[in-house]
């Protein structure tokens, strides 16, 4: 079959892209013609992208529509028109999930990494295929398991049928669309009630703990009253450790070479999904030392006294872990938060909150407002100032004064943002090696 992808270059649609290219299937795609982090895996598969032109749809094409473009666009227009099949990204998606037996991986936050350890080890011990949210896809015909990065936007995830599901979390995100913190538990219950034999949850999460699941469940965390427990935790400069309970019996003693108690949460429900399919938990356990995590998520660069690290910490919580994962590492240096705040309808509803989580670092810069599906004049009042205004050691930043952030000596600059923050961490970068050459 031949595809068509419009938005080839979004995180999943890459995946996704990734994947029918595997499985056999002649693929191309349009997007922006810069440079977006995802579209790295389609150019080590020779997967041609194209500028957006109406004239890119043929009749002989299926159609699949990224998930932040409307009807109104040219490619969509002239696919209508000329009677393609057409798919949106989570109706394809679906359809994959129906054909093997589907882990699906849930929740407001940690999906990503969860995805990316899941398929590191079921890949590596057995084969596997997985669509993970940093862009990466892969797939092999007759592997049996399919680990998928389920998003609860616009009950996305409705559409997907997994036989496990892991939940990591519920926090009120996608303000444009949920009213309300019980608004998405309600999306929540319906997904787990469509998995067809377990859930696997964080038991430390008082939303997933309201759930009315019908699911059969299986609990982890911290706390004593989780079916599987990490005990005996030390985090260090070098990553994690921590001892496993299941049900009282001893799993295992861990490494793990990343930073913040919440990667022991994400890795907790990776060992416990592994054990419930009887791999073999040593292999499991030497793999998860070998794990370098997800793209866009902690990625160092060190340069003279200065580490820059890339993340993509857009909701108050992750850039709270965020900032404290930096600092299980760098206790010693001086800690930089650049954000690059996305969608206004974020930010008016968690403005104190993303405040209160930057106010953890010693300074902290914002950026404007990046937004691709909302429209500025819709938000009179709402802009980064919101967050600025209540910062204790913050103050605007942008492509124009990023000479700014060469204040900085023997410090770790921390650049988040789910949206394209890593062009001015580059610029960035730039500058500061050109002033250490001169």
């Amino acid at each position: 079959m031949k595809y068509h992808f419009i938005g080839i270059k979004g995180s999943g649609m890459s995946a996704l892209e990734s994947i029918m290219h595997d499985l056999g299937n002649k693929v191309q795609g349009s997007d922006k013609t810069y440079h977006l982090f995802a579209q790295d895996a389609l150019e080590e598969r020779n997967i041609t992208m194209l500028p957006f032109d109406a004239d890119n749809i043929k009749e002989d094409m299926i159609v699949v529509i990224g998930n932040a473009f409307r009807d109104d666009h040219p490619e969509v227009i002239k696919a209508k028109e000329l009677g393609v099949k057409t798919y949106r990204y989570f109706e394809l998606l679906g359809d994959l999930t129906k054909k093997h037996d589907t882990i699906a991986v849930c929740g407001c936050h940690g999906k990503t990494t969860t995805t990316s350890l899941l398929s590191h080890i079921f890949n590596n011990i057995i084969g596997c295929n997985y669509l993970i949210g940093d862009g990466t896809g892969y797939a092999k015909e007759g592997n049996q398991y399919f680990m998928v990065e389920a998003c609860e936007y616009k009950r996305h995830f409705l559409y997907y049928y997994p036989k496990y599901t892991i939940m990591t979390n519920i926090d009120l995100d996608h303000i444009d669309y949920y009213k309300d913190i019980e608004e998405m538990k309600k999306a929540y219950t319906e997904f787990g009630n469509q998995t067809t034999e377990l859930i696997i949850a964080c038991g430390d999460d008082k939303h997933i703990r309201s759930l009315e699941l019908e699911t059969p469940i299986i609990y982890y965390g911290f706390n004593d009253n989780n079916d599987v427990i990490a005990k005996n935790i030390e985090l260090n400069k070098e990553g994690s450790t921590f001892d496993v309970y299941y049900k009282n019996e001893f799993l295992g003693h861990f490494h793990l070479p990343l930073y913040g108690k919440h990667m022991i949460l994400n890795t907790l429900s990776v060992i416990t999904m592994a054990h419930i399919v009887k791999l073999d938990l040593n292999k499991v356990k030497d793999l998860i030392k070998t794990f370098k995590g997800a793209k866009r998520r902690f990625k160092e660069k060190i340069i003279d006294d200065i580490v820059t690290i890339d993340d993509y910490a857009h909701h108050p919580t992750e850039i709270k872990v965020t900032i404290e994962a930096a600092r299980q590492k760098y206790p010693d240096k001086e800690l930089v938060a650049i954000y690059l705040p996305n969608t206004y309808s974020r930010v008016k509803e968690l403005h104190q909150d993303m405040a209160n989580s930057l106010n953890m670092a010693d300074k902290a810069y914002v950026m404007d407002i990046r937004c691709d599906r909302e429209k500025p004049e819709e938000w009179p009042g709402v802009s980064s100032n919101l967050i600025i205004n209540l910062l204790n050691n913050g103050e605007k930043v942008g492509f124009d004064t990023i000479d700014k952030l060469l204040r900085h000596k023997n410090s770790v600059l921390l650049f988040m943002s789910c949206t394209e923050i890593y062009h001015l961490q580059e610029k960035y970068e730039e500058l500061l090696q050109k002033k250490e050459g001169s």
